[in-house]
């Protein structure tokens, strides 16, 4: 009799606790298929070709080896910036691709380990190469700098330049095209892009500031609280950094001079 009045009190406590979601991993798993949000806007990280609507790039490479080790295909879904975090925190996809680690995102999304860096540096035309030659020219009263709306370098345009006018762009437009039309005097953009910008665009120069301002760490957005998939896609970078697998991939896109 003991034991039963035992069990009958224990279940509603056992009601009271709540199922424990299932990690991304265990969906992935059990799916085949790994989803990825990208923006497809971002050379050399993820390039989206609108003809056969496919992806390419360091990312794009990233995420096929990240699923091919985990036995499945892998969905590139289509988001922009100003949306990145929410499709990850609403489950629209798994995770993204490289994103800048800044501690407003950390508020509400997890991140990968760090696999690369990057830093911030600003365009101009080469039309104004005596005009812009440090940070401190483009920060003054009448002169234009661009950013594209939820990318890092938005917070960073209106921190690096009070004094000058902020030129806020929204997906598919991008902050670089500003400048071509004239539109505005300068960007900022990760190194990283702005070498593939000077290749593409010869109107366009890298300012030769002293130095690349706001160092930052790169990773992929996950689930802020699956531990589990989490645990996986560290182990994973983990294991592909000793094998060199960053670095030839750095090498293969010319993440650097």
């Amino acid at each position: 009799m003991n034991r039963i009045l035992a069990a009958l009190v224990a279940l509603p406590l056992l009601a009271a606790v709540p199922a424990l979601a299932q990690s991304a991993l265990d969906e992935v798993l059990s799916s085949g298929v790994l989803k990825v949000g990208t923006t497809g806007d971002w050379n050399p990280m993820t390039m989206r070709d609108p003809a056969t609507n496919s992806y390419r790039g360091y990312d794009i490479d990233v995420m096929e080896a990240l699923a091919a080790d985990l036995g499945v295909k892998v969905e590139f879904v289509p988001t922009d910036w100003k949306t990145l975090i929410n499709g990850v925190v609403s489950g629209k996809y798994h995770m993204t691709g490289s994103a800048s680690v800044s501690p407003a995102r950390a508020k509400v999304a997890g991140f990968s380990e760090s696999y690369f860096s990057l830093a911030t540096v600003p365009l101009t035309l080469r039309t104004n190469a005596d005009r812009f030659r440090d940070w401190p020219d483009l920060n003054q009263p009448g002169v234009s700098v661009a950013a594209t709306l939820g990318t890092t370098q938005e917070a960073q345009v209106k921190e690096f330049f009070p004094d000058a006018e902020h030129r806020i762009v929204e997906a598919p437009a991008r902050d670089f095209q500003e400048v071509l039309s004239g539109r505005a005097d300068a960007h900022i953009t990760s190194n990283v892009e702005a070498l593939k910008l000077v290749d593409q665009y010869e109107q366009l120069m890298i300012v030769p500031v002293a130095a690349p301002k706001a160092p930052t760490p790169i990773a992929m957005l996950l689930p802020r609280d699956d531990q589990p998939w989490i645990n996986y896609v560290n182990t994973w970078i983990g294991l592909q950094k000793e094998r060199g697998f960053f670095d030839d991939l750095a090498a293969k896109w010319r993440l650097a001079d």
